[in-house]
């Protein structure tokens, strides 16, 4: 899809570290836009980005954000890329370990995330004039409420989220060591079927029939009409927002 193939353009030059008012602000060569991170839940999240075309993960992601924490990452023209929020995580000195949801090989992410996990996408815009286009989404599954606030547009822009209460079942369900529920897989995730993941023979509008997990993922739709536009703005992602 369109959306989907943007992802694939961007190049990444990442700058320095620089602290701002108390705030941790992480600069990034021309700069377009401003991704603000905030995390309202209870407990503390590791942020996580991939970027298109094979650049580097934004902040190179490296940092944590407990209760009520935040941080500014200022990112260039036309970045595009994923945004996600692992959990339960453990690393040494060196940034070796792992993460119960979102694990991407690292503390400094080496790759994509591991499914599941609750996705935000963007393709920023070019310029002032151009719009960024954003979404959240449960193509990858479901591991924490997320919300996205756009700031300081030149239109009226709209807000994108997923806070609900998806109640897996439990054949979707991931369970940490004391069996307690962390996320919910996609459908496709759980079972790597065609049918399953709209693939093959399945991939059209007219063969990628609904299922009887789809009405617990229409909390965030995956289609055309979920993904926003809007033009000069910076953006707020909020990790376990308490409303939309």
């Amino acid at each position: 899809m369109f959306f989907e193939k943007r992802f694939a353009t961007a190049l990444l030059l990442l700058g320095e570290k620089q602290p701002t008012n108390g705030l941790t602000t992480r600069k990034m060569k021309g700069s377009a836009a401003i991704l603000s991170f905030l995390n309202e839940c209870s407990y503390t999240v590791w942020p996580a980005t991939f970027s298109g075309n094979d650049g580097p993960a934004l902040g190179d992601g490296s940092f944590s954000l407990a209760p009520g924490q935040s941080i500014q990452l200022i990112v260039d023209p036309g970045w595009s890329g994923r945004v996600w929020a692992r959990t339960g995580c453990n690393f040494d000195s060196s940034g070796n370990g792992k993460c119960l949801t979102g694990d991407c090989g690292s503390l400094n992410c080496i790759g994509d995330g591991q499914p599941p996990f609750t996705l935000a996408r963007f393709i920023i815009s070019l310029g002032t004039t151009d719009n960024t286009f954003y979404d959240i989404s449960l193509v990858e599954g479901y591991n924490v409420g997320m919300r996205i606030d756009a700031t300081g547009g030149t239109t009226d822009c709209q807000h994108a989220g997923c806070i609900a209460d998806l109640n897996c079942p439990p054949e979707l369900r991931v369970v940490d060591f004391f069996g307690s529920v962390v996320a919910c897989k996609s459908e496709c995730g759980a079972f790597n079927e065609a049918q399953c993941c709209c693939a093959d023979d399945y991939s059209t509008p007219q063969t990628c029939s609904r299922t009887q997990y789809a009405e617990m993922f229409k909390a965030c739709p995956n289609d055309v009409s979920s993904r926003f536009t809007c033009s000069g703005s910076n953006f707020l992602i909020t990790f376990c927002p308490e409303e939309l």
